[in-house]
Parts: structure tokens; C-alpha cells; sequence
């Protein structure tokens, strides 16, 4: 029996990180909360979690993304940065994020 492995993908500062085809942010007015809907799941993100998925758009690279939250939060660009890679390998490897 043949058995194939999916290669895990990287992220690199040169990743321009967008939602995969399958996937999409949708706003729930019953719930006044954004969901990301993917086949046969519902997540439900917080609000940084959100806003970097609103930057994974295929144009922002990784240190692009980066750059712009930490002038959104006012935050020291090293504090966040292991913080949004850690995040966007995660959803990366959950077949949520291409990179």
C-alpha cells in the first residue's frame, strides 16, 4: 500500500500568508462575532486573532503583517512578532492558511 505525506509547509518572512480557498471570514450578526468557516468547522476568533487574519490577504508578508499590528496595538514589534508566526504556522498546519 502506497501511503503519501503532505510536506509541511514553512512559514518564512518571505510567506504572504492568505486563507485558503475552502476558507472565509463571515460575519455573524446573531452572534456579533466574525467566524472563519472552513468545510465542517466553525472557529470563532478573538480579536486579534481576527486582525491578523484580515492581513493574510497573499499581498502582506510576514514581517508586513507584523509591522502593521504593531502600530495597531502600539506594541513593540519583537513582543509580537513570535506571536503572529507561532499563530500563522498553527493555522498553516491546520490547512487554514496558505503560506
Amino acid at each position: 500500500m502506497m501511503q503519501t505525506r503532505r510536506q509541511r509547509t514553512v512559514l518564512s518572512a518571505q510567506s504572504k500568508p492568505h486563507l485558503k480557498r475552502h476558507v472565509r471570514l463571515q460575519f455573524d450578526p446573531v452572534r456579533s462575532a466574525w467566524a472563519v468557516l472552513s468545510p465542517e468547522k466553525v472557529f470563532w476568533p478573538d480579536e486579534v486573532s481576527l486582525d491578523i487574519l484580515r492581513l493574510c490577504d497573499g499581498q502582506h508578508t510576514v514581517p508586513q503583517i507584523i509591522d502593521e499590528l504593531a502600530g495597531q496595538y502600539d506594541a513593540p514589534r519583537q513582543d509580537i512578532a513570535p506571536d503572529v508566526e507561532e499563530f500563522l504556522q498553527e493555522w498553516s498546519d491546520r490547512f487554514l492558511v496558505t503560506l
